[in-house]
């Protein structure tokens, strides 16, 4: 006998009659729903935002390239999310769309394209792929503290204070390598941030001279600058 989800059916002996248990009352778990809908629903409207205006400025060149990517299937998405609970909902919409850009195969073609940027004006980055990004998180199993020992307590600016220099590097989601590879600069989403950070903050690591800044306080608000700047990472071909 089906009930509903805030009900189950309680026995107290299993000669005993059945007796109905209230676990939820519908108005708090309708709630519960709609909120979840209503997260699930904001981000896919940035991620769609973000997407139009992307395929809107991109150069014919590399619009036609893009057209090669395909999106994350749902097992691809469910190892990401696994390994990465509090994985938002927007990045995996635009995996959804898109498995990656930086030098991914897919059947018609590869990709190499680069749809992301930061606060570095006309400075693109590339969005990786599932794979790429566990593969990042395998490699990346040092802390800030263990890669650059005192150096950052003697140059305060090199690090956010809202940045946690004991998280290992592999805890962070790196979505993003530079159009140098990843040589000069690199994205992630910091889970475990310090009291003055914010869960799911985007940080943005730059290379010579080292620096780690917060440069937005989720993924959607990240999206959201870049739509808000008009795209303006976009190289002219």
């Amino acid at each position: 006998m089906r009930l509903g989800p805030w009900f189950e059916l309680h026995r107290t002996h299993r000669t005993s009659p059945c007796t109905v248990k209230l676990l939820d009352s519908p108005y708090r778990f309708a709630q519960r729903c709609l909120k979840q809908n209503q997260r699930k629903e904001a981000a896919l409207s940035i991620v769609e935002q973000f997407y139009t205006g992307l395929k809107a400025a991109l150069p014919a060149p590399s619009l036609d390239e893009l057209s090669f990517a395909t999106g994350a299937s749902s097992t691809q998405l469910a190892s990401l999310k696994e390994v990465y609970p509090l994985c938002p909902d927007s990045l995996l919409q635009l995996l959804g769309k898109v498995n990656g850009t930086h030098w991914e195969k897919y059947e018609k073609g590869e990709v190499s394209v680069l749809i992301l940027g930061s606060d570095i004006s006309e400075y693109p980055y590339y969005l990786r792929s599932v794979e790429q990004i566990l593969e990042d998180r395998a490699k990346n199993d040092q802390s800030i503290a263990d890669v650059y020992g005192d150096d950052f307590l003697e140059n305060p600016d090199m690090l956010d204070r809202r940045i946690d220099s004991d998280v290992v590097q592999g805890e962070r989601l790196c979505f993003s390598y530079c159009m140098n590879n990843g040589g000069t600069s690199t994205l992630f989403i910091d889970f475990a941030p310090t009291a003055s950070g914010k869960v799911g903050q985007v940080i943005r690591f730059v290379h010579d001279p080292d620096e780690f800044v917060v440069i937005a306080d989720s993924f959607d608000a990240y999206l959201q600058m870049l739509v808000d700047d008009k795209f303006g990472f976009i190289l002219e071909d």
